[in-house]
């Protein structure tokens, strides 16, 4: 019967010493180089050191990129901030636009049909934009659904970490 440990290619890069000579002896420990340290081949100490260090190494690498990702959020939060305030800065600005357009129009009409019956125009046709915006904007809340599969994933989370997956 033959032993997995009788094959001799590649040992003469590595030393005919690391073949045994029986089926009965065991080859001595090869070095594995970790990240941290040298373990030895084969030993049950050194499985368990390198679970160890796998699961620092994640701890490590989870830890750095949530670090990452505050970084890269307080990043964007200040460049959104800065884009909302020339923003309102803009609706303002359009705001006056509007405001001296209806003066504008309300004097024309003013001229035309009289100073009273002029400012009721004005107001009037403000007042039916104003209609069409907001029942527009209603319209396009009453289709607001909030985040229906991400609130039904995040409620599977803790079922599949359990290794009780179900699926729906």
């Amino acid at each position: 019967m033959s032993s997995p440990f009788d094959d001799t290619h590649g040992a003469t890069a590595a030393g005919s010493d690391r073949v045994p000579s029986t089926n009965h002896d065991v080859r001595p420990a090869e070095p594995i180089d970790g990240a941290h340290q040298t373990y030895e081949k084969g030993e049950i100490s050194s499985v368990g050191a390198l679970i160890s260090d796998i699961t620092q190494d994640i701890s490590t690498l989870m830890r750095q990129e949530v670090a990452l990702a505050k970084l890269e959020v307080q990043d964007s939060a200040k460049k959104a901030g800065k884009g909302t305030g020339m923003l309102a800065g803009a609706g303002v600005a359009g705001h006056f636009v509007l405001l001296f357009l209806s003066i504008a129009l309300w004097w024309g009409l003013g001229s035309a049909i009289g100073g009273v019956w002029s400012a009721i125009v004005v107001a009037l046709i403000w007042a039916v934009i104003a209609g069409v915006l907001a029942a527009m904007g209603r319209a396009n809340l009453k289709n607001v659904h909030g985040v229906p599969q991400t609130v039904e994933t995040a409620k599977q989370v803790p079922d599949a970490l359990k290794g009780n997956e179900h699926r729906s």
